[in-house]
């Protein structure tokens, strides 16, 4: 009974992190190795690693998400609830994964990229991203399309601060970023204008 209070309140805690601007701390606690499998092979993700489910699930088209899975993007792991388990994959540990969601109108608050939950006002749009660290170093520079969530994701090297730019027909914004362990892993302050 303890431990399935302890995950739903992990799993609550996930939910409530994801697209929102409080920092919620919690411990990394994963079920056992067949939970794992059991949880990863139910929503089609047994065999991939943190980046891969993060590509897969960043680009998942938004009405096909599964509803009953949460996945938030924290500094150093990706932690995966579906309600009654949780797995937490770790992130490479010299590279931080950063998703973002450029605006012209309308945003939310967010500071854990949820990739089953997060979604922005420009979806499956062109945009010019430009991302460079204090130092003066071009990280990211490129045309992209951004996902049907209307986030576009990057991963960028750790413990770096810097300037995100992203242009769109012809609005431009910018936004500073840290990749340190206390670095949001969603973007959405990002205004075009």
């Amino acid at each position: 009974m303890k431990k399935q209070l302890s995950v739903l309140a992990a799993a609550a805690a996930l939910a409530l992190a994801g697209c929102s601007s409080v920092s919620i701390e919690q411990p990394s606690s994963a079920t056992s190795p067949s939970a794992d499998t059991e949880l990863l092979t139910d929503n089609g993700l047994d065999g991939l690693d943190a980046e891969q489910v993060i590509d897969q699930l960043d680009r998942t088209p938004v009405e096909e998400r599964a509803t009953d899975l949460m996945a938030s993007i924290r500094a150093d792991e990706l932690l995966l609830s579906d309600g009654q388990q949780e797995v937490a994959l770790p992130l490479p540990e010299d590279r931080f994964y950063i998703s973002i969601a450029p605006f012209v109108d309308q945003t939310h608050e967010c500071f854990y990229h949820s990739l089953t939950t997060c979604t922005g006002e420009l979806s499956a749009e062109d945009v010019q991203v430009t991302i460079v660290d204090d130092a003066g170093e071009v990280l990211v520079e490129e045309t992209t399309t951004t996902y049907d969530n209307g986030f576009v994701g990057f991963w960028l090297p750790r413990d770096v601060d810097g300037t995100i730019r992203v242009s769109y027909d012809g609005r431009a914004g910018e936004v500073d970023f840290t990749t340190t362990d206390d670095g949001a892993t969603c973007v959405t302050s990002l205004q075009l204008a």
